[in-house]
């Protein structure tokens, strides 16, 4: 039994590999096609596959940029991607299931070789993708892709129960992030002409279009968890020695991306005011566990602050040159603000009423 789980999970991790890697492989190779390359050869586009492949998995890179010789790092990645990779590591353990005839005796073993497999094809490819001027961080590369499938794999788990906290905070994160993806466009569509002259400057001709509109859905999630950033006080940079949120606006040169169109133009204090839909949504979270135990309350939102932590993180990083080294929101500030917003919410849904009903 042993023996088929393990030819099952390696054959499921080498697939689901596959179907990321040959569609980037064909955009590349198309990309190559149409750009042209500067040595000819057939290497380039399928090593620009692989970058690709890997920064969906938010693994960073070491960079020496020519003709100079600078110094650069990339870990500023779109979280997007990543929620693509979930979705096929989730179908392939599902197909892996499958073939094992929907034994759930061994789940866990099923579910740490699968995980182990793919880390290992992540791992080999990183270490063969390396040129002289990108170079992929291969450890982070094996943990990441160990952490991305056995997760992927979890959710792909029909007998895993969840709890009430980690629902409670699911709910409460994805009302978070609508609410950064509505202010986002709002910003968005205040500056629209401006996006469509970074565009025009940029000329990308019509794949190359294609090209940047996916990447630029991909990155929304991180502007979401930016917008989250601003309004609570906290804001983000677009660039060292750069600062934006309703206090500041020290900010410099930014990269030729539509998707910076919607940085604010200015600062004003009355974007704080929007805080106050994140305090709303901590009173919120209180009222859906109001007659539960307060350990419900409280372990959601732990749990909350975890997830907002980690995609904070995730949304941050530095952007190739030492000008762009920092990109994104500060993990610790973002925390804090958030944190301390949804908590006066929770304080408030809890306790006013218990004070009001004493007098």
């Amino acid at each position: 039994m042993l023996q088929r789980v393990l030819v099952v999970t390696f054959a499921q991790a080498l697939r689901s590999a596959a179907t990321v890697l040959l569609p980037l492989s064909f955009i590349a190779l198309v990309a190559w096609a149409t750009a042209g390359s500067a040595s000819g050869t057939t290497s380039d586009p399928i090593r620009a596959a692989i970058w690709l492949w890997l920064g969906a998995h938010h693994v960073h890179f070491d960079l020496t940029l020519s003709p100079s010789g600078a110094i650069g790092y990339l870990s500023y990645l779109p979280i997007g991607a990543l929620f693509v990779v979930l979705f096929v590591l989730r179908s392939g353990f599902k197909r892996a299931i499958t073939k094992l005839d929907g034994d759930y005796s061994n789940l866990m073993g099923a579910k740490l070789f699968f995980a182990f497999f793919y880390s290992l094809v992540i791992t080999a490819l990183a270490l063969l993708g390396a040129s002289d001027g990108v170079r992929p961080v291969w450890p982070l590369a094996t943990t990441f892709a160990f952490l991305i499938a056995f997760t992927s794999a979890s959710l792909a788990d029909h007998t895993l129960k969840i709890g009430q906290p980690a629902i409670f905070a699911l709910r409460s994160l994805a009302l978070l992030l609508g609410l950064g993806f509505l202010i986002y466009s709002f910003a968005l569509i205040n500056n629209f002409k401006q996006g469509e002259l970074i565009t025009q400057v940029l000329a990308p001709g019509i794949f190359g279009t294609v090209l940047l509109l996916i990447l630029n859905l991909a990155y929304l999630p991180n502007t979401a968890i930016a917008s989250l950033s601003y309004i609570s006080g906290a804001g983000f940079a677009v660039g060292a020695q750069t600062h934006l949120s309703p206090f500041t606006h020290d900010l410099g040169q930014i990269p030729a991306l539509p998707l910076l169109a919607g940085l604010p133009v200015s600062s004003s204090v009355a974007f704080l005011s929007l805080s106050a839909l994140v305090v709303a949504v901590g009173a919120l979270l209180a009222y859906w566990s109001i007659d539960l135990p307060d350990r419900v309350l409280w372990q959601s939102f732990a749990l909350l602050i975890i997830l907002l932590l980690l995609l904070a993180y995730l949304s941050s990083g530095s952007l190739i040159t030492a000008a762009m080294g920092a990109i994104g929101v500060s993990v610790w500030q973002f925390g804090l603000a958030l944190g301390g917003q949804l908590l006066l919410g929770i304080i408030a849904m809890k306790f006013i009423p218990l004070l009001a009903r004493r007098r």
